[in-house]
């Protein structure tokens, strides 16, 4: 394969040029501070990629290895964790939540099914009880918070709408998971999938990895709040569509922010935060890692002669199950396959049957089944945006080259 240079290290697999020319110019407009980029096709490993600095103050290359948090592309791996637990008979789509968990029931939940609460259209976006980030490492916590989840009533009535359950997915999911398969989601997920793949991915990353954790550079909060202003006022955009959701409150406003995050995103840097399995946002991951995990999802289940996931599993997820042309959450179109994000057409990728999931800042692990391709993107240098351009440009990349 051919050896990247310049800007760049790493190798690339003949008619994949286009794709390591991408990645090289996004460090040549240092538009990158560290970054990995890495992809399968038909399960082999084809791109490679990796460049700059894992940490600016100490001046520490970013390596193939390097670890850092995905933010929400970890919705994507508790995605992979839930749907294997259904494939195990361990519950069904369409029964309703409460069947697993009584007191879910309460404040007319009663008939919200796993499949609404998981495609975000069971009214559960935002948690009206002020949260503190540092509960959900506390097992005492634990009772307290899945009490306070199974009460919570429902903004709307479910499948009546679509909302982007920014945090609570995770929150959900974790307890959820914990009725049904009497273990934790992170337990599972690595027993059953990360770990005998040997994908580099931690739901919850012990201190023996520490050392491999890029450093995150986030944009600030003034400066967030600069250019959300700026493209709410511009208009006809995707961006501007999520900028007046967030800025007009609510909904959007309190699904992103309960519980708060001390000292903004950079608090995402600090051993507790990663330590745990936010289901919702604090997985590390290498680029290799998070492509390998999407590996078995892109091939029928199969990765290197083990058959990981049934096909019967991954057949209806090419299927968008949930759609809404303007997420009450996020104020733009998009959809949902148990637990999976369905991006508009063109994204991510032109095939309605692809599915992943991105974290904020631009991170993005994605697998097309129909081209059998599985990608990951990771990155230290946060963008502002809701869709990274990075991102979207190494998606278009990948897209013009040779995948036959």
């Amino acid at each position: 394969m051919p050896v990247a240079t310049g800007p760049i290290a790493g190798q690339y697999a003949e008619g994949f040029a286009p794709l390591a020319a991408q990645f090289a110019a996004h460090f040549r407009a240092k538009q990158e501070i560290g970054a990995s980029l890495c992809v399968y096709h038909r399960g082999e490993m084809v791109v490679d990629l990796w460049g700059g600095l894992a940490d600016r103050e100490t001046q520490a290359p970013w390596t193939a290895d390097s670890l850092v948090v995905v933010f929400s592309a970890t919705k994507g791996l508790a995605a992979m964790a839930l749907n294997m637990a259904a494939e195990r008979g361990k519950f069904e789509w369409d029964a309703p939540v409460a069947q697993y968990w009584p007191a879910f029931a309460q404040n007319g939940k009663a008939d919200i099914t796993v499949r609404q609460l998981f495609n975000h259209r069971a009214g559960l976006a935002a948690i009206d009880v002020s949260l503190v980030l540092a509960d959900f490492y506390d097992p005492s916590q634990t009772e307290r918070l899945n009490a306070i989840l199974a009460a919570q009533a429902p903004a709307w009535t479910a499948d009546a709408d679509q909302g982007y359950h920014t945090m609570s997915f995770g929150m959900y999911a974790e307890a959820f998971f914990q009725k049904v398969c009497g273990e934790p989601l992170a337990t599972f997920l690595h027993r059953e999938l990360l770990d005998p793949l040997g994908a580099d991915v931690f739901m919850g990353t012990p201190a023996s990895q520490d050392e491999r954790v890029a450093t995150l550079y986030p944009v600030s909060t003034p400066t967030r709040l600069v250019h959300m202003l700026w493209a709410a006022a511009r208009g006809g955009s995707t961006e501007s569509n999520v900028a007046r959701a967030v800025l007009s409150g609510g909904l959007a406003k309190s699904s992103l922010m309960n519980p708060p995050t001390p000292g903004g995103l950079g608090a995402y840097n600090l051993p507790p935060v990663r330590r745990h399995c936010l289901a919702w946002a604090s997985a590390t991951a290498s680029a290799r890692g998070l492509a390998r995990a999407y590996a078995p999802w892109s091939m029928q289940g199969t990765w290197q002669g083990r058959q990981y996931v049934q096909p019967e599993t991954i057949a209806p997820i090419l299927q968008r199950q949930g759609w809404s042309e303007q997420d009450q959450v996020l104020g733009k179109p998009m959809g949902w396959a148990q637990g999976f994000l369905k991006e508009d057409d063109g994204v991510f990728s032109p095939s309605r049957a692809s599915f992943g999931h991105p974290g904020m800042g631009g991170a993005l692990g994605w697998c097309d089944p129909e081209a059998q391709l599985s990608w990951a993107y990771t990155m230290n240098h946060m963008d502002w945006r809701v869709r990274s351009p990075r991102a979207l440009a190494l998606c278009q990349a990948l897209y013009r080259c040779k995948l036959d």
